[in-house]
């Protein structure tokens, strides 16, 4: 079978994230009191006045039928309205592709940008994707770690440690996934004045940028450093801020050199978003935002919550995240531990025991390239956020 298949494809890891969720759900259909920590999508319902909006739409001929390959022109001007509000400069519409959610966005700034043997740099703890992406366009990541001790955020040093001459892009994330950290504006702006330094591109993912929490502060790097915006990509959509995730709407913003051959890329391959998503979209941008705010009050709370009750755990070192909904504990002080009869060996044996004793399922560290740790996401209810963490108190007592 091996040999029928490209090696492109056959190097490409399944989502660790997206693979958890699944057993974890095939374990709650079966029966068991799983409560899962691995799904990164809100526990929110999509606001009514978005399916409204895409239940309207439905029911017009004109959504029936393909449309611009970019997105509908209605959406592009308020996604380039939004982003201008969020990253503090002017956006144009033609700037704008509007994508199948996030992913395809960063899947087509990789195919549009990268070359066979470009260097990428990418820090890690990483999103499950970015170096998938980068690998299947022949690219090569370099990955650059960082720690709790750092609260998970990487330096200019580091940076230019790690460049070569082969070096075109830097992924950059803020608030990030997996570790919510959030960079300061001024850490911002040099990582984004050492890129120009460098005549380097960047994508700068910002698909968490309203996930904020008090004490943090977004900043758009493209915004800080206009001398950058020639050769900076943003990944955004709707799928976290509004609850969005089964939508599949997001988009790319870059200069328009890159807009047209991205287009001319996705002319081939996915031709345009579904009409109905892009309907609710506009709805979700346009329309009041007060619908955020109940959100983000309750991944508030629950942040307190988990990190408190983490920190209880003798072995585990959870700061606290500035943006979106997961923590991402150091489990290394557990390493060597037996539960039940079992050692613990690795961050990833902590999750398969979670899982097997006490029905709670967790990412390990492994997934996002740095063992000795978890990812937790605390989108879920209050109720069963404090029911798993406490099963994990007792088994790791």
């Amino acid at each position: 079978m091996s040999k029928e298949i490209s090696d492109r494809v056959l190097a490409i890891a399944e989502s660790a994230t997206l693979a958890v969720d699944a057993k974890a759900k095939a374990l709650k259909a079966a029966g068991r009191p799983v409560i899962g920590f691995g799904a990164g999508e809100p526990d929110f319902p999509t606001p009514a006045h978005i399916v409204s909006a895409a239940q309207n739409a439905a029911n017009e001929v004109v959504n029936h039928r393909y449309s611009p390959t970019p997105g509908l022109a209605p959406l592009r001007e308020a996604i380039a309205k939004a982003a201008t509000r969020d990253d503090s400069y002017e956006i144009t519409a033609d700037q704008v592709v509007v994508t199948n959610g996030g992913k395809q966005a960063i899947f087509n700034t990789m195919a549009t940008l990268i070359n066979p043997g470009d260097e990428v740099l990418l820090q890690a703890p990483y999103w499950v994707t970015y170096p998938e992406a980068v690998q299947i366009f022949g690219g090569k990541p370099v990955v650059i770690d960082s720690d709790e001790t750092t609260n998970y955020k990487i330096s200019v040093d580091q940076l230019e440690k790690a460049f070569t001459n082969k070096t075109k892009l830097l992924i950059f994330s803020s608030p990030s996934n997996p570790t919510g950290t959030v960079y300061t504006p001024e850490e911002v702006k040099s990582i984004g004045q050492w890129a120009v330094s460098k005549n380097i591109w960047v994508m700068t993912d910002e698909i968490y940028l309203h996930l904020i929490y008090a004490g943090s502060k977004f900043s758009s790097m493209p915004g800080l450093v206009p001398e950058l915006r020639d050769k900076c990509v943003i990944v955004n959509g709707v799928a976290k801020t509004y609850a969005m995730t089964g939508w599949r709407v997001g988009w790319t913003i870059g200069p328009k050199e890159f807009t047209k051959a991205s287009i001319n890329l996705q002319s081939h391959m996915t031709s345009n978003v579904n009409n109905i998503a892009q309907q609710a979209t506009i709805a979700a941008l346009n329309g009041s935002q007060d619908v955020l705010k109940p959100m983000l009050e309750a991944f508030s709370k629950r942040r307190e919550t988990i990190v408190k009750m983490l920190n209880e755990i003798k072995g585990v070192i959870c700061p606290q995240p500035g943006g979106a909904f997961y923590v991402y504990p150091s489990v290394k002080g557990l390493i060597g531990k037996t539960v039940n009869g079992k050692t613990i060996n690795s961050s990833l044996d902590l999750a398969n025991i979670a899982l097997e004793e006490v029905d709670v399922a967790l990412v390990p560290g492994e997934a996002f390239g740095t063992p000795g740790y978890v990812r937790m996401s605390y989108a879920l209810s209050d109720k069963d956020l404090v029911e798993g963490v406490t099963r994990l108190q007792k088994l790791l007592a």
